[in-house]
């Protein structure tokens, strides 16, 4: 066993879940009954680790009522079963003229299915995107459905004793260890210079994981040769929790600094600090702030936070083209807006939404 925590007995549960696929075509689907509620079937279909379970898909052209007459409704449906429950994952996708799939929504838990019922999307796509022709949504007037199963199929667990006592090895301290160089600074030889306030540091340390710093003291630079820097354009407080970063590997709190951070992490290429202030960042996501979010990401070149930003926009477009942030977006990087849009059209098709009649519009 590896170091960590060691125990007298031990268990493994091992759950077997089959996944299986079937595409489903209708042609002519202009000519489908429009009226809300009516029903196509497909034909059934299973997998061939158990052939005694079968499904079908189910598609309400107009809706499955009124709530959803303006969709089209997307079930997944167990015709029959051979006893009382499965749980089931699925994934339910359009696709296009290349076998792409433009639109998909999938469970993102395990329903429990009996024989008799369906489980799916209300609203699983608006009519007004697949009658689209812009998207090419029913090549030839051809609706092709593609649906992704993975069903618990059985589940067990094995069991046993650790016959004699393992060798405990001791959890690594280097980050500890670390990060006691700088807040101690132990044998430092360069100093920062942060809005008056002065930190001392280790060059080796900083050029291993920073290659801005690599380079600033590579290089017969100012900084290499006075061993000193000034940075007048970083508050103390975010430069410390870099450095912090640098030597431990460890981030702070990142609810309350992660903007300031994801600069900071920018500015001397930390990659790892940076992906993590644009998660932490992603989970603050709200109409108030995502074109803030968007503006920031795009000063700061962070691709996940742009993405998250963009596809929040786009299904909060009502509310979040009235905020103040997105005026301001609009007058000071137009550019942003463009490439948004651009990459909508682009990557989601079908996906634009309501953001893409709301620019049409404008």
């Amino acid at each position: 066993m590896s170091s960590g925590s060691v125990a007298e007995s031990w268990c493994h549960t091992e759950i077997k879940v089959v996944k299986f696929s079937h595409m489903w075509t209708i042609s002519n689907f202009s000519f489908c009954r429009q009226e809300v509620g009516k029903v196509i079937q497909s034909s059934t279909f299973s997998s061939e680790a158990n052939d005694q379970l079968k499904w079908c898909l189910r598609v309400y052209p107009k809706g499955l009522d009124e709530e959803s007459k303006d969709y089209l409704s997307l079930y997944l449906f167990l015709v029959s079963s051979p006893k009382r429950i499965f749980l089931a994952k699925f994934k339910l996708s359009i696709l296009n003229d290349k076998g792409e799939q433009i639109k998909s929504l999938e469970s993102h838990r395990a329903y429990s299915f009996v024989q008799g019922k369906e489980g799916g999307f209300k609203k699983f796509i608006h009519r007004d995107l697949l009658l689209d022709e812009d998207y090419s949504l029913l090549p030839d007037d051809k609706l092709t459905l593609f649906c992704e199963v993975s069903v618990v199929q059985d589940s067990f667990t094995i069991s046993g004793q650790n016959t004699k006592k393992m060798v405990k090895v001791p959890e690594c301290q280097l980050a500890d260890e670390l990060g006691g160089l700088w807040e101690n600074s132990w044998f430092t030889d360069c100093c920062f210079c942060v809005a008056g306030q002065e930190f001392q540091a280790h060059k080796a340390i900083l050029a291993a994981r920073s290659p801005v710093f690599r380079a600033m003291f590579a290089h017969a630079m100012e900084e290499s040769k006075k061993n000193r820097v000034e940075i007048i354009d970083m508050e103390p407080g975010v430069f410390k929790e870099t450095m912090c970063f640098i030597y431990t590997g460890k981030a702070p709190n990142l609810d309350k600094v992660a903007d300031g951070l994801l600069a900071a992490a920018d500015e001397y290429a930390l990659e790892r600090l940076k992906v993590m202030c644009e998660e932490a960042l992603s989970r603050q996501l709200c109409e108030e702030n995502a074109a803030e979010m968007l503006t920031l990401a795009g000063l700061h070149s962070a691709d996940q936070l742009k993405t998250q930003a963009v596809d929040f926009i786009n299904s909060h477009a009502e509310d979040v083209l009235e905020t103040q942030g997105w005026q301001e977006m609009v007058a000071s990087h137009p550019h942003l807006v463009a490439e948004m849009y651009r990459s909508l059209a682009s990557a989601r098709g079908a996906c634009l939404g309501p953001l893409h009649k709301r620019l049409k519009q404008s």
